[in-house]
């Protein structure tokens, strides 16, 4: 069994070094810790008074693990979720903040549970969830991203740069859904032909 501090290694080495894309709302980004994170949290690594890129560019790996072991694994409550859960919601925390608590919200009430959708792991989410792990312990993880799969197209059908992180130059699957798919059984994976009918009508 992993432990919370190698699925946080994993995310760090999924999020990649160093990048500042300017279709990327996140700004200058290192290993997946956003600029606007690290002025939220105060880190002027550089000691000059401002959090500016040269910051980000300083992060090291390690500090990147433990801000999101602190701050997207602890502070959110993703520990209290029922453990096979806990992967897959911490990796989409990293990328979607509260979105990945809304996403299982939704799901759960698709399953039939009356609960908020706020984006926050309260005792009456962690609750279902819990229930529902008990109800469909061999479909809720794979239930979860399929709607995370589903998410990133969403957005993408929105959001017409963000295009890109959803399918390569080619037309095959872009990084986004291979990120979800990390966290689905093979038997759910999209087929390449699948994948390029969903994306047809983008640009």
């Amino acid at each position: 069994m992993q432990s919370v501090t190698d699925i946080a290694d994993q995310i760090v080495a999924r999020e990649g070094g160093y990048v500042n894309d300017p279709d990327d709302p996140g700004g200058a980004t290192k290993f997946g810790v956003t600029i606007h994170t690290m002025r939220r949290l105060g880190l002027d690594l550089d000691g000059d008074g401002k959090i500016t890129p040269s910051d980000v560019r300083r992060l090291t790996r390690a500090q990147a693990r433990d801000i999101f072991l602190k701050h997207y694994f602890y502070k959110p409550r993703i520990d209290e979720l029922p453990e096979p859960l806990q992967a897959t919601v911490f990796d989409m925390y990293v990328n979607a903040g509260g979105n990945a608590v809304r996403i299982l919200q939704r799901l759960l009430a698709k399953m039939g549970y009356e609960l908020s959708q706020d984006g926050a792991l309260g005792p009456q989410t962690l609750g279902i969830a819990r229930a529902a792990m008990k109800a469909a312990s061999g479909h809720l993880v794979d239930a979860y991203g399929i709607e995370r799969r589903n998410y990133y197209y969403r957005l993408a059908d929105r959001r017409p740069t963000s295009r890109k992180y959803a399918r390569r130059k080619d037309g095959g699957k872009g990084g986004w859904i291979k990120r979800a798919e990390e966290f689905i059984a093979p038997r759910y994976h999209l087929t390449d032909e699948a994948h390029r009918e969903r994306v047809r009508a983008w640009v």
